[in-house]
């Protein structure tokens, strides 16, 4: 059990770090759009609760990313590939994971909740965030992917395997 949540801790904290490189150092030091997650957070934070004290969205964010994304992919995205399409290759399971990802973040959160204009608007940002959510998704399953972990839900059990 240790082993599992460290990994998942892991590469939740491994895509979190190559989202951000990507969205907020590399792309616009390629001239393309700046990421800017801290900010989605905190008008999601001030819609929701009325306020953003400081510091909050920047704990929602990291903590989306080292928990709640990648949990995602861990106990929802494989297993139902897997039940699906058993022989799919893990890595197109974590790119549509990521479209799903990008979808939550840019029509559900920054718009729905947010009352932003849906996927912002479809300019620069919102493209520099599909290939971050993709990245993301691709970086977290590979870690759980080399490490060998996997769920299954019917007899809700994780398995560490040797990959």
């Amino acid at each position: 059990m240790k082993h599992t949540i460290l990994t998942l801790l892991g590469a939740g904290a491994l895509a979190t770090v190559a989202f951000d490189a990507f969205g907020q150092g590399l792309s616009p030091l390629l001239g393309y759009a700046k990421l800017a997650p801290v900010g989605l957070a905190s008008s999601t934070l001030k819609q929701v609760f009325g306020a953003s004290p400081s510091g909050a969205a920047y704990l929602l964010h990291v903590a989306t990313g080292l928990i709640a994304y990648t949990l995602g992919y861990f106990l929802l995205a494989r297993p139902i590939q897997r039940a699906i399409m058993p022989s799919l290759h893990w890595s197109v399971t974590a790119v549509v994971y990521g479209v799903v990802l990008w979808v939550f973040a840019l029509y559900i959160m920054a718009h729905l909740v947010a009352g932003m204009p849906a996927f912002l608007g479809f300019r620069g940002i919102t493209w520099v965030a599909l290939w971050g959510h993709i990245l993301f998704a691709l970086v977290a399953a590979a870690v759980i992917e080399v490490q060998g972990l996997s769920f299954d839900p019917k007899a809700r059990r994780i398995r560490a395997v040797a990959a």
